[in-house]
């Protein structure tokens, strides 16, 4: 399954919209997503599991783009 992380740069950041990013990843579930991102000194805002229609539109848009771990 394909989810989408938002997320702030710094662990310490407080969460602004303006300043969210999104990162794609394919992993089993939403524990497996923060295993695989556990390293990295990011703020996860939120977790979303993307199928059907909704990955469709999101691998429209130009920033869609898998990472591998």
């Amino acid at each position: 399954m394909i989810f989408k992380v938002l997320y702030q740069e710094l662990a310490s950041e407080v969460p602004v919209r303006e300043n969210t990013h999104a990162l794609y990843i394919e992993a089993s579930n939403e524990r497996d997503v923060r295993f695989k991102l556990k390293d990295r000194t990011i703020n996860i805002e939120f977790i979303q599991p993307l199928e059907g229609e909704h990955l469709v539109y999101e691998q429209q848009s130009e920033d869609f783009k898998l990472e591998t771990l």
